[in-house]
């Protein structure tokens, strides 16, 4: 298997759809790729979200109950309306999974989480400069409500995140520098930007200095 396909084996891995063979090279793959092990800890919480999808409840059968003339008929007609049904979440599911991590050899991958009236959820991770995050925003009155949680291997550096409008237009979030004893899984800023979110096309963050780290995309 070629580096870049286990890379995209990171989503099959953490929804435990795998075969047992490809599932032990991709535990030996993991020992040495950095990448693999930080995405496989980011889509695990989603992954277990996903699997409840596929969980089916066979039918209910009273112990203390008659076989009637049409019994056997209605259990084997629920019993393949069940199978058909599992096999269909399951297709959806390793679709899932492989859409996830398609991108993971590109610059950055972006997962949109969520949207519409409630609050919106990105996480991102570019490959390059090993910068990843995870994005909450929320709509307000005076514009878009924004939490960050972000993990920086360099993080002596001071960063800053932008939202870019969809006018080309630019407004700073917030700013910080990862504090000496930061918990390894990143640190957490809060921030605004007044603009609504619907007028917001994406988020970068940046070094002071100019450095693009991450693109979250909303789009």
């Amino acid at each position: 298997m070629r580096s870049l396909e286990r890379h995209r084996d990171a989503g099959a891995y953490a929804l435990g759809v795998l075969d047992a063979a490809d599932t032990f090279r991709f535990d030996d793959h993991l020992m040495d790729c950095p990448v693999c092990r930080d995405l496989v800890t980011e889509l695990t919480p989603t992954a277990r979200q996903l699997a409840a999808y596929v969980r089916v409840t066979p039918p209910r059968v009273d112990p203390l109950a008659t076989a009637g003339p049409g019994l056997l008929d209605r259990l084997l007609a629920d019993s393949g309306r069940l199978r058909r049904r599992a096999a269909g979440r399951r297709r959806w599911l390793c679709a899932v999974a492989a859409s996830v991590v398609l991108a993971v050899a590109g610059p950055a991958v972006a997962v949109l989480t969520a949207d519409g009236p409630g609050p919106e959820r990105i996480t991102a991770r570019d490959g390059r400069t090993g910068v990843s995050a995870t994005l909450t925003a929320h709509d307000r009155a005076w514009g878009t409500d924004i939490g960050l949680r972000v993990h920086d291997p360099e993080g002596s550096r001071v960063c800053e995140l932008v939202a870019i409008g969809t006018d080309g237009s630019e407004q700073p979030v917030t700013t910080w520098k990862v504090p000496a004893g930061a918990p390894s899984d990143g640190v957490s800023t809060q921030g605004g930007a007044a603009l609504p979110r619907a007028d917001i096309d994406r988020y970068e963050v940046r070094t002071t200095a100019g450095k693009h780290l991450l693109t979250l995309d909303r789009r």
